[in-house]
Order: C-alpha cells, then sequence, then structure tokens
C-alpha cells in the first residue's frame, strides 16, 4: 500500500466521521476531495481503497442499500461504515 492508499482509506474515515452514523458516501465524494479539479482518474482507486477498508471490517460496500460483495459489485455503490446487528 502506498502513502496515496493510505490518504484515500483516511479521507474515507474522515468524510464518513462527519457524517451520522447511518450515512453512506459516494466514492466521487472521496476522490473530489482529494482533488476536485481533476477527481475521474482517481475513482478506482477509491474503490479499491474502500474495498481494501470492507475486508478489514471497517465498512460495508452498498447498492440500493443492500450491502454487496466488493469484489463482485458491478455499477454504482456507497460505502457506509460497518454495522453490527
Amino acid at each position: 500500500m502506498t502513502s496515496a492508499d493510505g490518504e484515500l482509506e483516511d479521507r474515507i474515515r474522515a468524510l464518513l466521521d462527519a457524517r451520522a452514523d447511518t450515512a453512506s458516501i459516494c466514492p466521487s465524494d472521496v476522490a473530489r476531495a482529494v482533488a476536485p479539479g481533476d477527481w475521474r482518474p482517481l475513482m478506482e482507486s477509491v474503490q479499491e481503497a474502500a474495498r481494501r477498508l470492507a475486508a478489514a471490517g471497517e465498512v460495508e460496500i452498498t447498492q440500493k442499500s443492500d450491502v454487496v460483495d466488493p469484489d463482485s459489485a458491478r455499477g454504482p455503490i456507497r460505502i457506509r461504515r460497518a454495522r453490527t446487528n
């Protein structure tokens, strides 16, 4: 993992910390926070960072509010804090 990867993970955590516990964020929120003028090239890296955090149990990847497998998800995703039931 590079320092840029760590920065993306930290930014995901920070954006989630700034929202309600039940809120989620879009990967583009993270990319825009890191590089407002040229955020699109960061999208795959942000999604990879989210997958790492999901594997560590910190976050969940969702589609239409349902938790999905980050490795098989296709299409738009959201990132939220992991929830314990």
